[in-house]
C-alpha cells in the first residue's frame, strides 16, 4: 500500500491546518484540499461547505493547542471525542495502513472527522508525555501553534528564530531598565 508523504503524521496534519486556519479564517477551498493532500489525504470531494466545516473543526482544535493545562486539556480533548461519536474502530483507506478512526463512520464530514482524529492524535500524545507539549509560541506578535514532543524542557516557541528574537528583546529591555 502507498504511504502518504513522509508517512502518515496527524499531529503534523492537524498543527498544519489549524495554523493555515488561525493565519486565514477564510482559508480557501483550493488552500484547504491542498494542504490536506500533502498529508496523503484525498481531499477531490472537498465542498465549499465541507471546507466551511473543516475550517469550524480546525478553529476548535486551534484552542485545545493553545490550552497549555493538562487537565483542562484533557477535557477538552473527552468533550470532542463523546461528540464526534468516539468508537474505536481500525481503518485501512486511501493509501493508509491500519490506523484508528474515531469518528462516526466513513461517511463522516470532513469537520467531524478533523475534530475525532485530531482529538485522537492529541489524546495520544499527551497520555505519552503526561504533560501538554504543544502551546501557542510565547514570541510577542507571534500566535504559531506548535508540537514540541522532542527531547528536552518544554518548547515556549514555534521556532528557533522566534526564541532568539524573544531572548534578544528581554536582554535590550534589561539593558535600557539598568540605564534609566
Amino acid at each position: 500500500m502507498p504511504e502518504a508523504p513522509h508517512g502518515f503524521r496527524p499531529a503534523e496534519r492537524l498543527l498544519d491546518v489549524a495554523n493555515a486556519v488561525r493565519q486565514d479564517p477564510e482559508l480557501s477551498r483550493a488552500a484547504l484540499r491542498a494542504l490536506l493532500v500533502r498529508h496523503g489525504e484525498r481531499a477531490a470531494d472537498l465542498s465549499e461547505a465541507a471546507a466551511a466545516e473543516l475550517r469550524a473543526a480546525a478553529a476548535r482544535i486551534a484552542g485545545v493547542l493553545a490550552e497549555r493545562d493538562a487537565d483542562r486539556a484533557a477535557h477538552a480533548l473527552n468533550a470532542l471525542l463523546a461528540e464526534c461519536g468516539a468508537r474505536p474502530r481500525l481503518s485501512a483507506h486511501d493509501g493508509h495502513g491500519w490506523h484508528l478512526h474515531v469518528d462516526r463512520g466513513d461517511d463522516a464530514g470532513w469537520g467531524e472527522w478533523f475534530l475525532a482524529a485530531s482529538a485522537l492524535a492529541l489524546a495520544q500524545i499527551l497520555t505519552e508525555y503526561g504533560r501538554v507539549p504543544w502551546g501557542e509560541c510565547a514570541a510577542d506578535g507571534c500566535r504559531v501553534l506548535y508540537l514540541g514532543t522532542g527531547p528536552g524542557p518544554a518548547r515556549r516557541y514555534c521556532s528557533a528564530p522566534c526564541a532568539s528574537r524573544s531572548r534578544v528583546a528581554a536582554h535590550r529591555r534589561r539593558l535600557r531598565e539598568r540605564r534609566s
